[in-house]
């Protein structure tokens, strides 16, 4: 699968632009504030559906329109055959009449987010992923559907049923506190939640066990899933701290994973001892900054064994966070798939690889 072209209208600080590019590695070089970062995250919008940074995804579209329109054109290589991608974004009404606030199209036809998302499949990379590591659970699930629901539909299926499965459930629980209904309103929640949580849980577990199968990256990067399991048992034991909370205690809705990379003690390397350290409180920057460089390389590698393609991988101005050591080694995984990378700095990039890489150019207006 190639990323072919793209074309942005009102997105972000794009009026109207079109990208072509190669198969191989694309360097787009442009000052700070000229587009780079929104031309990588309209590329992710289209193989996930969201925005890597956006709170309100109506930040996508440019200021004082009413819509934005992102549109790719992909290559096939198994068929042999392209495939044209488009996600129009609005504020929900234009010109007075009420639309959706984000429609998804296939080759022209409207299809929902879960047979939307997967078409494309991108792995990015930024700095701002250091809060994988530092930021608060959520960020850190987030992470986890952002990559499986790339490569598996039954999960897809399974996060939107249990996520809107939640909000009613919850809101069944004030309803109780409050007096007004009885705990049987849950039943039927119960199920849902039972059955898709059991899905979430088992696909979330086999990525991270993934990982930590992965060859060392420089360093051995150990995850740890600390999941929230859910079961009629717990759903029994909780029955009256829920009802208190007016909200689910137990689920995938509040699982953590925590990165580790072990250290022998004392630095001994015949010591039979390992350090590990949850890298979130007692990780270096530099540290922090290898696990997600180690679980980015890891992603990558599974979405390519879920699907028999490499994904698109995208560098957002990451030459500038890594050393020269872990520059090298990334410019050795590059080559294997296409690759978008942006920058400020064209002199950050080995002379050698300049050479076989199709630069794009980005000026200020």
């Amino acid at each position: 699968m190639v990323l072919k072209s793209l074309s942005l209208q009102n997105f972000r600080n794009y009026s109207q632009k079109e990208f072509i590019f190669s198969s191989g590695i694309n360097l787009v070089v442009g000052p700070n504030a000229v587009g780079k970062t929104n031309l990588l995250e309209a590329i992710y919008l289209l193989a996930t559906g969201r925005s890597f940074r956006a709170q309100v995804e109506t930040e996508m579209i440019s200021y004082n329109k009413q819509m934005s329109n992102v549109k790719s054109q992909i290559y096939l290589s198994e068929s042999k055959t392209s495939e044209e991608l488009e996600i129009i974004l609005t504020r929900g009404e234009i010109n007075g009449k009420r639309v959706a606030k984000k429609i998804y199209k296939v080759n022209g036809v409207n299809r929902r987010m879960i047979d939307f998302v997967g078409h494309l499949r991108v792995v990015y990379f930024g700095p701002e992923d250091l809060e994988i590591v530092v930021d608060s659970p959520s960020r850190r699930r987030d992470y986890l559907d952002s990559v499986l629901e790339q490569v598996d539909k039954e999960y897809r299926r399974a996060s939107l049923s249990y996520k809107k499965g939640l909000r009613q459930r919850n809101k069944l629980l004030e309803q109780i506190r409050e007096g007004g209904k009885p705990r049987s309103v849950l039943y039927f929640w119960d199920r849902l939640l039972l059955e898709n949580g059991e899905v979430i849980t088992r696909k979330r577990e086999e990525f991270i066990n993934f990982v930590n199968q992965q060859p060392a990256y420089f360093e051995k990067l150990e995850v740890v899933y600390d999941k929230s399991i859910i079961s009629p048992q717990r759903l029994e034991q909780y029955a009256e701290e829920e009802v208190a909370a007016g909200m689910t205690l137990v689920g995938p809705h509040r699982d953590d994973i925590k990165f580790q990379i072990p250290r022998l003690a004392g630095g001994q390397a015949n010591s039979k001892f390992q350090i590990k350290r949850d890298l979130s409180c007692f990780g270096s920057r530099g540290e922090q900054r290898i696990a997600v460089f180690c679980l980015k390389l890891a992603e990558m590698e599974f979405i390519t064994q879920k699907t028999g393609q490499r994904p698109t991988l995208l560098l957002d101005d990451i030459f500038s966070e890594l050393d020269h050591q872990r520059r090298k080694h990334l410019l050795e995984v590059i080559p294997r798939q296409q690759t978008i990378i942006t920058t400020t700095d064209f002199h950050l990039v080995e002379p050698e690889a300049r050479k076989k890489m199709e630069v794009i150019t980005l000026l200020p207006p």
